[in-house]
């Protein structure tokens, strides 16, 4: 997985960069409760459920560990992503993670 940073654009002469989308899955422990989202600011999205901020689902069942997350250049994958993923069963889910973080490491570490 590469870095949640923004991308800066081929074009040289404008410098400008282009806003991307994150989908992510969040655990409350190996194998635990499980939350999927998408985001575009996934280094501040974390943090508020790390921090509780976000009132809800992963406030009450203590969700703070970030496990899993694709990057999109666009919001319409990203959503369409999520969604495919939250009709998926468990088992999918936990292989999915489990392929690039078969210890279910929190991975907001590697990104701060």
């Amino acid at each position: 997985m590469s870095s949640p940073r923004k991308r800066r654009s081929r074009n040289k002469k404008s410098m400008s960069y282009e806003k991307l989308f994150y989908v992510y899955i969040m655990a409350s422990e190996k194998n635990g409760t499980l939350y999927i989202g998408v985001t575009s600011n996934l280094l501040n999205r974390v943090s508020q459920h790390k921090n509780k901020e976000l009132k809800g689902f992963t406030e009450k069942y203590n969700i703070k560990k970030l496990v899993y997350y694709e990057i999109f250049s666009d919001s319409l994958s990203a959503i369409t992503r999520e969604k495919h993923i939250k009709k998926w069963n468990r088992e999918w889910k936990i292989n999915l993670i489990e392929k690039d973080n078969p210890g279910w490491k929190d991975l907001y570490k590697k990104l701060i």
